[in-house]
């Protein structure tokens, strides 16, 4: 499978996308980039994101970076921890970047960094590490997810 074909895949599967109203588009593998605007079903305060729509974001940016790779190894990935610093705030309006790169790749662990930045202003709003386990894509029956 291509980081392609997964990018087609992964936008119809991905209910937590569509429900937060998170959009990636796949540059190739190891390489995507997801955005997000805040709006006011993000926010913890009247103009202020909750943390946990950053930290999901995060995930999902440091989570399909790593598939966007393993699915070329014929692998899927799962997330093994991830931390998620808030640097900045994102307010409302703000619209976010997500890209990651990816720091090592054995034969089932994965090390990945991400940043997410405004759009609007240029500014860091979080930095994150994760790991994540490789398995078998024979493992999951992906005619379930189309």
């Amino acid at each position: 499978m291509t980081p392609q074909e997964l990018g087609i895949l992964f936008k119809k599967i991905s209910k937590y996308d569509q429900t937060m109203g998170l959009e990636f588009k796949m540059i190739g593998p190891g390489e995507i980039e997801y955005t997000l605007e805040i709006t006011d079903k993000h926010l913890s305060s009247p103009e202020t994101c909750h943390g946990a729509v950053l930290a999901g974001m995060m995930d999902c940016v440091l989570g399909l970076t790593v598939l966007s790779h393993s699915v070329t190894l014929d692998k899927l990935c799962s997330t093994v921890e991830f931390k998620t610093n808030f640097i900045t705030p994102a307010k409302l309006g703000d619209v976010l970047i997500g890209t990651a790169q990816l720091d090592y790749v054995g034969k089932t662990l994965v090390v990945c960094n991400g940043t997410i930045l405004s759009k609007n202003d240029g500014r860091m709003v979080a930095k994150g590490m994760g790991t994540f386990n490789l398995y078998p894509l024979s493992k999951k029956d992906l005619a379930k997810w189309s």
